[in-house]
């Protein structure tokens, strides 16, 4: 087959959008397919795109096992509406034109949302094109934003959720990250034969104990704490803010440290707030490559997995969970629902109420005076993990979903 994939998050930024497409890419060429990737220039979370591409509109890069096209979109460091609007828009419109040029044909149009925009996308290419259309579901976008007050304009929000509801009507398939979503997704109207569940997970080989901290530890020097780190995303989702409060109820505790690992539109008002607040024992460190973010989850003696105190976040798993366990790190979770219930059957850690940073020091407390609890946790976590949550065994999985797509496409042709 020779399948378009739209993403705008990818390789080289770092995340787990950007983790499961470029897994996603790869195991469809590896299953023998021409692939090619859609994607912006390099500059998400911190919206800045590198000098080297100044001037320029588009890229093609044939440095990989599949080809990856590359567009200018707004991109902006600041983060309000009309910035976003811009950014996912200029995608929407560059990935098209780029999309549509003559002479490119495609069996299999996937797009991974949100933004919306980009699932948008697809769904135009994949009609001019007489493709079929994959679409795959990260996120439930437009709710997701209204509740963290991102679409508050409720004429905006009824638009987004009519053409929502749209693409997952015109859909040949749709996947998404958590069973929670699938049912969502369902209760929609859409038919359950086409959504099917691809969960995220864990690169069991970057993300292990026998990588090591490659020094980090004692060069950062950690030594002697019980390091707690938070790696990922500083947004307003994943509701920070509690981490920071929970940090100082333990500032007596001499032994424990806070290491927040990442960038985001949060982290300036977050090393403000740590700063004012005189948490000495709370450390920001910018973002690293993938392979390099395992050292860090190795050099820690707990990883925190936060969202923000919402119903919408019962069902959502978020990717970090997988990564904390795989590198046999006791993992505390403030996220109810679909993700404390993986995280009680792995056994690898600890729920705590979202939102609850009394609850959240409690834990912390607990861990720091039972080692040998944490290590138990952290060998039972490791195991659930790689024997159920390998991302590319999910990859796998969405490659035959693709397949199936593309061939129920081309027999009602």
């Amino acid at each position: 087959m020779k399948v378009l994939l739209l993403t705008q998050y990818f390789y080289p930024e770092v995340g787990a959008t950007q983790t499961r497409m470029y897994e996603f890419a790869r195991a469809l060429t590896d299953a023998g397919h021409d692939v090619t990737v859609l994607t912006e220039f390099p500059n998400h979370p911190i919206g800045v795109i590198p000098p080297r591409y100044a001037g320029r509109w588009f890229e093609d890069d044939r440095g990989h096992a599949f080809r990856i096209l590359r567009v200018r979109v707004m991109a902006s460091p600041r983060k309000t509406f009309y910035t976003r609007i811009m950014f996912y828009g200029s995608f929407f419109v560059m990935a098209v034109i780029v999309a549509l040029r003559p002479g490119d044909r495609y069996d299999v149009v996937v797009a991974t949302s949100p933004p919306l925009p980009v699932a948008a996308a697809g769904l135009v290419v994949s009609a001019c094109k007489r493709a079929a259309f994959v679409m795959d579901v990260r996120d439930l976008w437009p709710k997701a934003a209204q509740a963290l007050g991102e679409l508050s304009n409720p004429r905006l929000y009824r638009w987004a959720e009519a053409l929502e509801q749209r693409l997952y009507e015109r859909a040949d398939r749709i996947t998404a990250t958590t069973r929670s979503f699938c049912r969502y997704i369902a209760g929609r109207g859409i038919p359950t034969a086409k959504v099917i569940h691809v969960s995220n997970g864990t690169l069991e080989d970057v993300f292990s104990p026998a990588r090591g901290d490659a020094g980090l530890r004692q060069g950062l020097g950690l030594d002697g704490k019980l390091v707690v780190i938070y790696a990922g995303l500083h947004g307003i989702a994943q509701g920070l803010e509690m981490v920071l409060e929970t940090a100082g109820r333990l500032r007596d505790e001499d032994e424990v440290a806070f290491v927040f690992l990442g960038e985001g539109p949060r982290k300036a008002a977050l090393t403000e707030a740590a700063r004012a607040r005189g948490l000495d024992h709370v450390r920001f460190l910018p973002q690293v490559p993938i392979e390099e973010s395992a050292h860090y989850l190795n050099l820690a003696d707990v990883v925190l997995v936060p969202l923000a105190r919402d119903q919408i976040f019962d069902m959502f798993v978020p990717s970090k969970l997988f990564d904390g366990l795989a590198c046999g790190k006791p993992v505390l979770l403030s996220v109810d629902g679909e993700a404390r219930e993986i995280l009680e059957e792995s056994g690898g850690g600890l729920f705590v109420p979202p939102g609850d940073a009394e609850a959240l020091a409690a834990a912390i407390r607990h861990l720091l005076r039972h080692p040998e609890i944490r290590k138990e946790m952290g060998e039972r976590g490791r195991q659930f993990v790689t024997r159920h949550y390998r991302r590319r065994v999910q990859a796998q999985r969405f490659t035959e979903v693709v397949a199936d797509a593309a061939g129920r496409h081309a027999e009602r042709r």
